[in-house]
C-alpha cells in the first residue's frame, strides 16, 4: 500500500516550488515586511489564477474542491518560501468555516470571492473555548475583542468565535466595514505575518451554524495548516544551513566537514522525517477519517511547531555570526517557527489536548 502522495499532488508541489521560487525570493519577502499591509499583492494575483485561493472551495463557487491534504501540500512550499500574506487564514480557516457552516447566502456571497481572490477572510479564534472573549448577544450582535487576528487590516470578512449569552460557543461571520469594528495593528516579531486587535461594540454578524462543533473543526485545520507551513520552513532552515555549512570555510576546510556541524544537521534532519508523515496524516484525517482528525492535528500542531523551533535555532548556530544580523535571510524563518508556536496553542497545550482527547 502507497502511503506518500499522489501524483497529481507531487506535481502541485513542485509547481508551487517553482512559482515561489521564481515569484516569492527572500527579497520579496523584505518587500513586504516593509510595506504597509505585509503582502504581495501581484503575487496574490498570480496564485489566485492558478487556482490556490479556490483549492476547498466547491466547483460551483468556483473552486477545484479539493482536500485539506492537498491544502498541505501547497502550505508546505509556502512555508518553505516564508510566503507573507493571508492565504493560511483566509483560504485555509476562512474558507472552511463558510463551507460547512455558511447559510447559503453567505457562501453564494464570499466563497466566490475566495475562490477568485477578490474577496479575503480571517479569523479571530481563541485557543481555548475557555478564554473566548467576544460576547455574541441576540439577533447575533458582538462586544469584545479579538486578540491576534492575522491580516484584519486586509479581510473582507473575520470569522468570529464568540461566548453567547447561554454560555455556548457561537461562530458568527461579521463584515469588516460594519458599524461597531474597530481594528487596531500591532506590532509583532515575525514580520511575514500582521496582527490585529479587533474591537466589536455592538458589531452585527451573521451566525454560522454549528456552534462548538465548528469552533473545534476550525481549530484543527489552523492546527494542520500551521504544521504543514512549519514543516516547509523546516526544510528551508535545513537546506540553508547545510549550503552555507558547504561554501563557509575554517581552518581551510568547509565548515560542514566538522563534526559538530554535521551533528546539527542531523539532529534536525531526524525531527523533519518522522514529523512529515504526522502532517500528511492530519491533513489526511481531516478529510477522511473524523474520528482522528482532532487528536491527529493536536499531535502534528505540538511536536511540529516544537521541531521548527529547534531546528530554526540550529540552522541559526550553523551560520556562526551572521546567523544572527539582520542582513542575512536565516531569521526570516527562526521568527517564523514562534509566530507558529504560539498562534491557535503552544505545544504544551497540544499535548494536554492530546492527552485529553485519548481518555488520559
Amino acid at each position: 500500500m502507497d502511503f506518500g502522495l499522489s501524483d497529481e499532488q507531487l506535481q502541485l508541489k513542485q509547481s508551487a516550488r517553482e512559482l515561489l521560487a521564481a515569484e516569492c525570493s527572500t527579497a520579496a519577502v523584505r518587500k513586504a515586511m516593509a510595506s504597509e499591509d505585509g503582502t504581495l499583492p501581484e503575487l496574490y494575483r498570480e496564485i489566485a489564477k492558478l487556482g490556490w485561493t479556490g483549492l476547498i472551495v466547491p466547483e460551483k463557487f468556483g473552486g477545484a474542491a479539493l482536500g485539506m491534504l492537498d491544502m498541505a501540500v501547497l502550505l508546505e512550499e509556502q512555508g518553505y518560501a516564508a510566503m507573507p500574506g493571508p492565504f493560511l487564514f483566509s483560504s485555509a480557516v476562512a474558507a472552511e468555516a463558510i463551507i460547512r457552516g455558511g447559510s447559503d447566502e453567505a457562501r453564494e456571497k464570499w466563497l466566490g470571492g475566495i475562490a477568485d481572490g477578490s474577496a479575503i477572510g480571517t479569523v479571530a479564534l481563541a485557543e481555548d473555548a475557555g478564554s473566548i472573549a467576544v460576547v455574541a448577544k441576540k439577533g447575533g450582535r458582538l462586544s469584545g475583542r479579538g486578540i491576534f487576528v492575522p491580516y484584519a487590516n486586509l479581510a473582507d470578512f473575520i470569522v468570529v468565535a464568540a461566548r453567547s449569552e447561554d454560555g455556548q460557543v457561537a461562530m458568527t461571520l461579521v463584515e469588516t466595514k460594519a458599524a461597531g469594528v474597530t481594528i487596531r495593528m500591532l506590532k509583532n516579531l515575525d514580520l511575514t505575518r500582521r496582527l490585529a486587535a479587533v474591537d466589536f461594540d455592538d458589531a452585527a454578524g451573521a451566525s454560522l451554524s454549528g456552534g462548538e462543533s465548528l469552533y473545534r473543526r476550525l481549530l484543527d485545520v489552523g492546527a494542520v495548516a500551521i504544521a504543514a507551513d512549519s514543516l516547509g520552513g523546516m526544510q528551508r532552515a535545513l537546506d540553508m544551513a547545510v549550503d552555507y555549512s558547504k561554501v563557509r570555510e575554517q581552518f581551510g576546510k568547509p565548515i560542514g566537514s566538522f563534526q559538530a556541524l554535521k551533528h546539527a544537521a542531523a539532529e534536525i534532519v531526524a525531527d523533519l522525517e518522522p514529523a512529515r508523515s504526522l502532517v500528511w496524516y492530519a491533513a489526511y484525517a481531516l478529510d477522511a477519517i473524523p474520528s482522528e482528525a482532532s487528536r491527529a492535528a493536536a499531535m502534528a500542531k505540538a511536536r511540529l511547531c516544537e521541531v521548527y523551533s529547534r531546528a530554526t535555532d540550529r540552522a541559526v548556530l550553523m551560520h556562526g555570526g551572521i546567523g544572527f544580523t539582520w542582513e542575512h535571510d536565516i531569521h526570516l524563518w527562526f521568527k517564523r517557527a514562534r509566530f507558529n508556536e504560539s498562534y491557535l496553542g503552544s505545544p504544551a497545550y497540544h499535548r494536554e489536548r492530546v492527552a485529553q482527547l485519548g481518555g488520559y
